[in-house]
This record gives structure tokens, C-alpha cells and sequence, in this order.
């Protein structure tokens, strides 16, 4: 019988080594996409307008926001002309409310527009 050996080459296997030099330019390109990231943002952001001198100024008068009530029956008691869906966005819009809930004791901005 004969047998039939592969060889394999048996040696020291390398590692990859960094020089300082070589940690640098990894820890730089790896950077490159915050540093752009941050260089866009700074220029698109730089133009906002945070005075509000473009915006028109809000009148609103407060009501006390008593139990049981609801953003739709405050919009259905202030104006009852109006399209109630539209009353309940303002108020959201104005109290910058995360939606329909509201505690009672609560004030909230109505427009002066549907307060009359």
C-alpha cells in the first residue's frame, strides 16, 4: 500500500503589525465621515433663522382644563362653528402637545380666533 502525503508548508505565520504611523492614517479615515458629517451640518444649519422675525406673532387667551374633558369638547365648546378637527390641530399646534391627552387642571393656549 502506498500513501500519499500533501505537504503543507509549516512556518511562522505573520501578523499584521501597525506602525504608529499606519494607526494614524486608520484612526483619520475612519474619522473622515464624522468630520464631513459635521463640517455639512454646521453649513446647512448655519443659515436658520432661530429670532422668529419671519413668523407672525400668536394671540391666544388660556383655559382651565377641567375633568373629563377632551381636546374635542373644548374644540366643540370654543368654537362651534368651526370644523372641530381643525380647533383640536391648533391647540395641539399652540400647547405643543405629543397628542389627544390633557390632564385636567391643565392650561391650555386656545387662538384668539376661536376664543371670541
Amino acid at each position: 500500500m502506498s500513501s500519499i502525503s500533501i505537504a503543507t508548508p509549516v512556518g511562522p505565520q505573520t501578523r499584521l503589525r501597525l506602525t504608529t504611523r499606519g494607526r494614524r492614517v486608520l484612526v483619520a479615515l475612519a474619522a473622515a465621515p464624522l468630520a464631513v458629517g459635521i463640517g455639512f451640518s454646521v453649513l446647512a444649519g448655519g443659515s436658520a433663522l432661530a429670532s422668529g422675525e419671519q413668523s407672525a406673532p400668536v394671540e391666544f387667551q388660556t383655559v382651565t382644563v377641567m375633568p373629563g374633558d377632551t381636546l374635542w369638547s373644548l374644540a366643540m365648546s370654543i368654537a362651534p362653528a368651526a370644523d372641530p378637527r381643525d380647533v383640536v390641530d391648533d391647540i395641539i399646534r399652540l400647547n405643543n402637545l405629543d397628542g389627544g391627552t390633557i390632564q385636567a387642571g391643565s392650561e391650555l393656549a386656545i387662538p384668539v380666533a376661536y376664543a371670541d
